[in-house]
């Protein structure tokens, strides 16, 4: 199990991963076409561009979630 202090980097972790995937496959089908090349294109991209993602999340996660918490109403119970 992972320690819980660990949770919001895990998450970015994970997100920043799926993300930076499905935008290097769509960017790499679109500059490539569906060839041979596109698996190596896009695995390529993703790899290259995964760890800057994940950085990106991790800095700006908080700063980015104290702007939406000024943009959202508290629920009634909080």
């Amino acid at each position: 199990m992972i320690p819980a202090r660990l949770a919001p980097a895990v998450v970015g972790f994970i997100l920043s991963g799926l993300m930076s995937c499905i935008v290097t496959l769509v960017a790499s089908v679109k500059t490539v076409g569906l060839g041979d090349q596109v698996v190596s294109t896009w695995l390529s991209a993703w790899f290259f561009g995964w760890p800057i993602a994940f950085v990106v999340v991790l800095f700006a996660g908080p700063g980015v979630r104290r702007l939406v918490a000024t943009w959202v109403k508290p629920s009634p119970s909080e």
